[in-house]
């Protein structure tokens, strides 16, 4: 509640890079795993053939079309569940598939060079480029307190 307005003020929490970063790690080894079945004749992902130029091309496409998906439907990946992370547009609502196939071009393509620069260009925003150029944020998930209880974080 604004207290000078009168007015409802939500608040979204922003999700921090490392939290962001294991979500990442999580999705790129679930595709890279899947990505081996494919490219690899034998389907055998241990004899590290998915490191050719082909194959990284291939796994670009699976981990873009991934998230695309899985960002598009509900706002999160498997990695993003796990860490209780969701993509949301600037409000905190659900976006669209085109939304989360702009976000992910960034991310599935580019991602040095998409987090160097909105780490350079927007600091302390917690927004790589795409971010930015899609109106999307990464937020963690705010689990409500049932109604009676109320949790209290132990201090460390």
């Amino acid at each position: 509640m604004n207290e000078e307005k009168g007015e409802f003020v939500e608040t979204i929490y922003l999700a921090k890079w490392d939290s962001r970063f294991w979500a990442w790690l999580i999705d790129i080894l679930l595709v890279e795993v899947f990505s081996s079945f494919v490219t690899n004749s034998s389907g055998f992902f241990w004899d590290f053939e998915f490191i050719s130029i082909a194959s990284f091309g291939i796994s670009g496409v699976l981990i873009f079309i991934y998230w695309t998906l899985f960002e598009g439907y509900n706002g999160q990946s498997i990695g993003k569940m796990a860490l209780g992370l969701k993509v949301t547009d600037r409000n905190g609502r659900k976006i669209e598939f085109g939304v989360a196939a702009l976000e992910s071009c960034g991310k599935a393509f580019i991602l040095p060079l998409d987090c160097l620069i909105g780490w350079l260009a927007m600091p302390n925003s917690k927004l790589r480029l795409f971010n930015r150029i899609s109106n999307t944020i990464v937020i963690r998930i705010n689990y409500e307190e049932p109604e009676g209880v109320r949790y209290v974080k132990e201090k460390e």
